[in-house]
């Protein structure tokens, strides 16, 4: 099982902060994944409508869109930070 944790903007649009779910075999790196979670209704499909600006992270890492996520405990979904 895996832990997805939502933040920020993400978060508000799919209307939970976290959720453990148990990823397919086909699901192989961070873009399968992004492309799986879009296909579980309308508010997924909203927050990851850009998923090029999504930002994500590994069991608290930071990895790009091709990482693998096998063996993956968390993976954290949120926007591009901002300054200010």
């Amino acid at each position: 099982m895996t832990k997805l944790v939502y933040f920020a903007w993400v978060r508000e649009r799919i209307g939970k902060g976290e959720e453990v779910i148990e990823l397919d075999p086909e699901i192989v790196t961070v873009s399968d994944l992004l492309a799986h979670l879009k296909t579980r209704g309308e508010e997924y499909a909203a927050a990851l409508e850009y998923e090029n600006v999504i930002r994500v992270a590994i069991n608290q890492e930071h990895v790009e869109h091709d990482a693998f996520v096998k063996g993956a405990t968390e993976i954290a979904l949120f926007p591009p930070m901002t300054g200010g």
